[in-house]
């Protein structure tokens, strides 16, 4: 799994629209030029790549140098123990090939959220009660 890391704070309108068309080009550059042996099978976005073993750190070197402006560095995670998480996702290879998906909660997840007796406005308030519903 692969993250990007962003340089720059982004303050215009437009910038979100920008940066991610940047990041559809610099994706599709690094997949197109990438070598064949360590060319990703599947990509999805936000990005998780299955990629044959032993080939990470060539794809993560490949990767760090498709950016022009040399802003964007890539870092992995491989699985541990037949698992690994993506998202609020937790993906976990079974024995027979086949895989389950559970939720995933990092180590320093509190459970704790918005207060009702703060002072943040009411419609975040009843954001966070709809987001959990």
């Amino acid at each position: 799994m692969y993250r990007q890391e962003f340089g720059s704070a982004m303050g215009s309108p437009v910038s979100p629209t920008v940066s991610n068309l940047f990041m559809e080009w610099l994706e599709q550059q690094a997949i197109h030029t990438a070598p064949l042996d360590f060319k990703p099978k599947l990509c999805v976005d936000d990005i998780l790549e299955v990629i044959q073993k032993g080939s990470v750190d060539m794809l993560t070197q490949h990767l760090n140098q498709v950016d022009p402006t040399n802003s964007i560095k890539f870092t992995h995670e491989t699985e541990q123990e037949n698992q690994i998480p993506f998202l609020d996702t937790l993906i976990v290879k079974k024995p027979d090939g086949s895989i389950k998906l559970l939720v995933y909660r990092k180590k320093a997840h509190t459970n704790q959220y918005l207060n009702f007796q703060s002072h943040h406005p009411l419609q975040h308030k009843l954001g966070v009660i709809r987001t959990l519903l």
